[in-house]
């Protein structure tokens, strides 16, 4: 693992302004455990006026040290980082520090599970890594000011999610669907809940029906998907 990071500015430093009236660069930490998108991150950043990256890391717990260390604007944060902490943690540490540092997830992943997980620990925006370069940039800025940035596609899963409720399941079918993700047999299904095999079949068709699946392993992936496993 490399160690934390921090990356000297090429140009005025943090405090300085553009101009005499001109707003100073919004100060960021890339997050991401492949160096070689935290590369072209940082060169496309670069690229962009009012931008200024200050340090990178490929942990979460590498930018939650470097957060608090040097006290950017904006975190840009990877979800997936490899063993230890993600995204996810990283994020809801660094909002609860009670700093004034925003977290920009920029990530691969769109799923409702992964943007509610990553909405829900405090980040400011969620960014897909397919976006434009100049999406990027406002995406930066809006975070930076604490206005909320989200991608289009994921803003639509977010409104989709809101119009269309998550499907309300009896506690039996929710015995049953965890029972299911941990992959029994309808029979041991029956075994460890003490009931027939039957009316397990007539729950899993109800639970089928509620989440709009077919299979068993769609069952469980719409089940993970809207967090109806506890």
């Amino acid at each position: 693992m490399e160690p934390v990071r921090p990356v000297e500015p090429a140009g005025p430093g943090p405090a300085e302004s553009r101009g005499p009236t001109g707003p100073t660069s919004v100060r960021i930490v890339l997050c991401d455990d492949h160096a070689v998108v935290r590369a072209g991150l940082r060169a496309l950043l670069g690229s962009a006026p009012g931008i200024e990256v200050v340090g990178e890391a490929d942990t979460g717990a590498e930018a939650v040290a470097l957060a608090a260390k040097l006290a950017p604007q904006v975190v840009l944060m990877d979800l997936q980082l490899g063993d230890g902490m993600d995204g996810v943690e990283a994020t809801r540490r660094i909002a609860a520090s009670g700093g004034s540092v925003h977290v920009l997830v920029l990530t691969t992943y769109d799923t409702d599970a992964d943007i509610t997980r990553a909405i829900e620990a405090g980040a400011t925006g969620y960014l897909l890594k397919a976006e434009r370069p100049e999406e990027l940039f406002t995406a930066i800025h809006s975070a930076a000011a604490g206005r909320t940035a989200l991608s289009a596609p994921v803003a639509h899963r977010v409104m989709a999610r809101m119009r269309s409720p998550r499907p309300t399941l009896t506690d039996r079918e929710r015995d049953i669907l965890g029972q299911l993700a941990r992959g029994l047999t309808n029979r041991d299904i029956a075994k460890a809940l003490f009931l027939s095999e039957a009316t397990v079949k007539t729950h899993l068709g109800r639970i089928y029906d509620k989440l709009g699946v077919d299979t068993r392993a769609g069952a469980v992936a719409v089940a993970k998907e809207q967090r109806l496993l506890s």
